[in-house]
């Protein structure tokens, strides 16, 4: 009997769906590793904000998506983008500060931002980006163009008075957004218990009179049919919705954070429930290891040609100046 190195799969569409979301949450996971040892040796400068440990989010959210949808999101915006489509290459060369990168290496790590893609940034302002989002929303439905726009933000944003307005238009107005709140329990070092009066951020939207919904992260498909529905009411019934995600970051608020708010204890029992790892162990059960590494090698080659790439492109020159300031290809 002959031995066939890819068996089918069981059921395959399943299976091969949730290989592609595992992909995407490894290449985030594996970005953001380089992110980090790049920055420790200069290569970067600036901020840099992890996405280590939330990368279901990004992945499970944008899977619920069109491509023509839009995105906006705050500054902890890498695996954001990745999931929205924008290559590592561009990502890598903007974090570099490289003429190569989405923005040319003039926004960095808080702004990526890919028209191609409908990735419509990252933002450095919290909570500033809210009402922003509702402004996408509102001109798709002034256009009927039936895209639908999600906005992420983290837990810290919604005590800032642009949540609020973004969500009271959206909600006068019947926008078709989703407002997903990250909430990964840490506004930079300051717990949730002295930040939040209520720790339910979705009651939020009960002031608003919108749906609402809130779970916690552990498998990426539930995270795609969670906010899949979401994106359903907006899309077909023009109506806004919040969701509280509760996730949870591995990496300190930024690379100059130690985290020491918490303890070893804590970190180590959250990633025991790591999204990307609880997939790779279904994926090992029911996919099969030999093809899972096959996939994992073509991540990490990725991952590495994308890091070549940053570091062997150039800076952008003098000439640049004028024409992205005032003028030029970026405006257009």
């Amino acid at each position: 009997m002959s031995h066939d190195p890819h068996p089918p799969t069981r059921p395959g569409s399943q299976l091969d769906h949730l290989a592609d979301l595992y992909r995407q949450m490894l290449l985030i996971r594996r970005c953001e590793e380089e992110a980090a040892r790049a920055y420790a040796q200069g290569k970067i400068g600036g901020f840099l904000h992890l996405y280590i440990g939330q990368e279901a989010v990004a992945v499970g959210s944008i899977a619920a998506l069109r491509p023509e949808d839009y995105v906006v999101t705050t500054y902890r915006d890498h695996g954001v983008a990745l999931a929205k489509g924008m290559s590592a290459r561009a990502m890598m060369a903007e974090l570099y500060g490289k003429d190569t990168g989405c923005s040319r290496g003039l926004g960095g790590s808080m702004h990526m931002f890919d028209k191609k893609t409908n990735m419509l940034g990252g933002y450095g302002i919290v909570g500033a980006h809210i009402p922003l989002a509702a402004g996408a929303a509102f001109a798709s439905k002034y256009r009927a163009d039936g895209r639908v726009t999600l906005c992420y933000f983290g837990e810290g944003a919604v005590s800032i008075g642009g949540f609020h307005e973004g969500v009271s238009l959206a909600a006068l107005w019947k926008l078709p957004i989703v407002f997903i709140c990250e909430n990964n329990e840490y506004s930079m070092g300051t717990p949730l218990s002295r930040s939040m009066s209520v720790e339910d951020v979705s009651m939020k939207a009960l002031g608003y009179g919108i749906d609402r919904d809130r779970f916690f992260v552990e498998d990426v498909l539930e995270v795609e049919k969670r906010i899949g529905e979401a994106v359903q009411r907006a899309r077909e019934l023009s109506l806004p919705t919040l969701v509280e995600v509760r996730t949870y970051r591995f990496r300190g608020h930024s690379m100059s954070d130690p985290a020491k708010y918490r303890t070893a204890q804590e970190l180590d029992e959250r990633k025991k429930k790591d999204p990307l790892f609880r997939a790779r162990q279904r994926l090992a059960d029911e996919y099969g290891e030999q093809r899972l590494k096959e996939l994992e090698d073509l991540v990490e080659k990725e991952v590495m040609d994308a890091v070549e790439f940053a570091d062997k492109s150039p800076e952008p020159d003098a000439s640049l100046l004028e024409s992205t300031t005032y003028d030029g290809p970026f405006a257009a």
